[in-house]
């Protein structure tokens, strides 16, 4: 799939992963749209991007469908669209003061799993009345899982379950769609220098690096974009999750 002029959508595209693909695509010359919760930051990313902004929980059916609508306006529709939207939630599943809430876990589903279901449905949806391209593609889409889908740590139950559920919809959502020749792959990070780690000291940030056998370092949100763009533009990547982690498995604690 070529990026230059395809209309693109990048959800939880105003920072972090998202922003770092943003501004690759729009380097790219994708005819970009960037979807965030937060307004301030998704409009400051999109002005500086000559991109269009648009508010988007990933919960609410409406305001993904705007988002979706909007990057479809391009010339040759809505042709990519990444969804890097997503939180967290550490707490064990049972301590000695009680069960793990019901309510901050369903929260952690409803944004990261469902959430990304949401985006992908309507999206693909607005992908299939596409004309193909000349390998018969119509569109790509990408999600972002989490090393934690394999190897959650303690306290991770809700965020590990919510990012296996992204893993484990990837290869029916692409069989799904493989008759109208759009591709789906999921992304799953390692330990990223994202704004999560940017509250840490630099000294933690260090030691956390040096537990990733190589590179020994956090990996750059410029390097998932990077991927994201190896899967646009490969045409055999297609129904996989890619773990983007320095070969770090991790510990459980």
């Amino acid at each position: 799939m070529d990026i230059s002029g395809s209309g693109a959508l990048v959800v939880g595209g105003a920072s972090g992963l998202g922003e770092a693909t943003s501004r690759r695509l729009a380097e790219q010359g994708a005819n970009l749209v960037i979807a965030d919760i937060n307004a301030e930051q998704g409009q400051k990313v999109a002005e500086e991007l000559g991109a269009r902004f648009v508010q988007v929980d990933v919960r609410e059916e409406e305001q993904v469908q705007a988002a979706v609508d909007a990057a479809a306006e391009a010339d040759g529709g809505l042709r990519v669209a990444i969804t890097c939207a997503g939180t967290g939630w550490a707490q064990k599943t049972a301590n000695s003061k009680g069960p793990h809430p019901l309510q901050p876990f369903e929260i952690i589903i409803a944004i990261n799993l469902i959430g990304t279901f949401n985006v992908l449905r309507l999206a693909a949806a607005k992908m299939i009345p596409n004309e193909p391209n000349a390998d018969g593609e119509r569109g790509v889409l990408v999600n972002t899982a989490s090393v934690a889908a394999y190897d959650g740590q303690i306290g991770q139950v809700a965020y590990s379950a919510s990012k296996g559920g992204v893993v484990g919809m990837t290869l029916p959502v692409a069989r799904d769609l493989a008759q109208y020749g759009i591709r789906v792959n999921t992304i799953a990070p390692g330990l990223f220098d994202t704004q999560l780690l940017a509250a840490l000291p630099e000294e933690a940030r260090e030691s956390l690096g040096k537990t990733i056998p190589f590179p020994p370092r956090l990996g750059r949100p410029s390097e998932y974009a990077l991927l994201a763009e190896q899967i646009i533009i490969n045409p055999m990547l297609n129904g996989e999750t890619i773990r983007l982690d320095g070969a770090i498995r991790m510990a459980p604690r």
